[in-house]
């Protein structure tokens, strides 16, 4: 099976939201996240990624719903294990949901969660999901504890957050490789689905290679930005030929 890529378009809606945060029914109203996840499915994606986050500071809830009912390819839903964001993944139904940690403060996720430490919360939430035809990853740092955690609570895959790895160089990076390899080898011991993300890029691709049994890369800022010189659909494209040197799936 090829590697898959799951876009994520959470910046294009933080475009849209730079001018009409308070005036969305505006007939003028742009860029299109509809069109945005159109252009990508198009462009050869295989998922739709969005963040719905507690002060929607991007994605908003009317987002959610358009996509859902429009898009072809699969949704990821990324949120942060709150009862308001639950109900409504509950209700939308997204193919994938990921959980991931959320801090005000943060200019985008950092860091992976801590399942470790939430266990009987996130085992709760995973099982209503789940049940409701969703399958549910967590988004961990390639940590062995918090790969074994994520298959305790019954998660049926894992995002490998790679920002450190992509935030280093030289040896720095090969020891955060080293980690990823590791925790995608235990992962897919424990039957989870491996997939992976943040900060990637054409460039350090090559060297996250060595990561065995990834079956999805969710990619957004890289894309949006190179999208700015090139556009969505030959970002997304180069982002793909740049993906066919994955041979460990």
């Amino acid at each position: 099976m090829s590697l898959h890529l799951g876009v994520n378009i959470d910046h294009v809606a933080t475009l849209r939201q730079a001018r009409y945060r308070t005036m969305l029914g505006a007939h003028n109203v742009e860029p299109s996240i509809l069109q945005a996840a159109l252009e990508a499915e198009s462009a050869g994606a295989h998922s739709i990624t969005i963040h719905l986050r507690a002060d929607r500071r991007h994605i908003v809830d009317e987002d959610v719903y358009l996509l859902r009912r429009e898009i072809g390819t699969m949704m990821n839903l990324e949120m942060g294990n709150t009862p308001e964001i639950l109900g409504i993944a509950l209700q939308v139904k997204p193919h994938f949901v990921c959980m991931v940690p959320e801090n005000r403060e943060e200019v985008t996720t950092e860091g992976g969660l801590d399942v470790l430490g939430q266990k009987d919360l996130l085992r709760a939430s995973v099982s209503q999901l789940e049940a409701n035809g969703t399958r549910v990853s967590m988004f961990i740092d390639p940590d062995l504890d918090q790969v074994r955690a994520s298959a305790e609570i019954g998660a049926s895959m894992i995002e490998l957050h790679t920002g450190t790895f992509a935030n280093e160089l030289g040896e720095k990076r090969s020891h955060e490789a080293a980690r990823l390899k590791a925790a995608a080898e235990l992962g897919h011991s424990l039957g989870l689905q491996i997939n992976a993300g943040h900060g990637l890029t054409t460039t350090n691709l090559p060297e996250l290679f060595i990561v065995p049994h990834l079956s999805e890369l969710n990619i957004g800022h890289s894309i949006v930005a190179r999208s700015v010189f090139v556009g969505l659909r030959a970002a997304i494209q180069e982002m793909l030929e740049a993906m066919k040197g994955y041979t460990h799936a």
